[in-house]
């Protein structure tokens, strides 16, 4: 029965991983839209729609779902694109704080959807303002690492406003203001250094050490708030050590 269990379990968690991926194409295609409404769907004078189908694009989502998103977007199917952009707060599992940022045309189904999800996996709700002030709004630009070196970006990046250059391992992160992005995304360009995607995030000025067994709970929660189609990021003060890390990607390969 062994052969057959773990079959099983390598379909069941195929399926997971191909549900997740439509889902990550949708809220892609989705940021596509958006940008494409705010600037337009002339990419040379909308780096927003640029970073967005960079993304979308690295996520090897379809070249035609793209061009539709454009079009969709900026008006000119007569389609009409109507997203409200909404920030939540709360805890995780031993106070783990979290902003859940939604992009939604029906804020009941998004506020229920998100309650709905933190109360079935351990979180609590908070006040506005209880979380956020522990987070900064950054560019964030994740370069993967095979190709170049952190004194190569750094190079590239310093002088085009960059703040910070950390390594994680299989990727670089680079971390600007948020008015830097996009100089910076260019200044990478300009030196022949690929990136994976550019956005602009929430990051956490205190990040929170945590043990396996309430990094497991958080992820469980996040799974769970990633369930809804009106969520699109979520954000966290999580930290994980590399003990911790090996621990969790044990997990995985079981």
């Amino acid at each position: 029965m062994s052969g057959h269990s773990k079959w099983a379990t390598t379909k069941h968690k195929k399926a997971v991983i191909d549900q997740r991926r439509a889902k990550s194409f949708a809220k892609l295609i989705k940021n596509i839209e958006v940008a494409a409404k705010i600037g337009g769907a002339d990419m040379s004078g909308n780096p927003t729609l640029v970073d967005a189908v960079q993304k979308a694009k690295k996520t090897s989502v379809p070249n035609d779902n793209i061009d539709r998103a454009i079009k969709r977007g900026a008006g000119l199917t007569g389609e009409v694109i109507d997203y409200t952009t909404i920030m939540y707060e709360g805890y995780g599992p031993n106070g783990v704080a979290l902003l859940i940022e939604c992009l939604t045309d029906n804020k009941n189904r998004a506020a229920a959807d998100v309650r709905t999800a933190m109360t079935r996996n351990g979180g609590t709700m908070a006040d506005p303002g209880s979380v956020a002030y522990n987070f900064s709004r950054k560019g964030v630009i994740v370069v993967p690492a095979e190709n170049t070196t952190e004194d190569d970006i750094l190079a590239a990046v310093l002088e085009a406003g960059a703040e910070e250059v950390t390594n994680e391992g299989d990727t670089f992160e680079v971390f600007t203001e948020a008015s830097d992005l996009v100089s910076t995304r260019q200044a990478l360009q300009e030196s022949g250094i690929d990136y994976d995607s550019a956005d602009v995030a929430f990051v956490p000025n205190l990040k929170v050490e945590v043990d396996a067994d309430t990094a497991r709970r958080v992820f469980k929660l996040i799974d769970g708030l990633e369930d809804s189609d009106d969520v699109q990021n979520i954000y966290t003060n999580l930290d994980l050590s590399p003990e911790v890390e090996a621990e969790l990607h044990a997990d995985d390969d079981e």
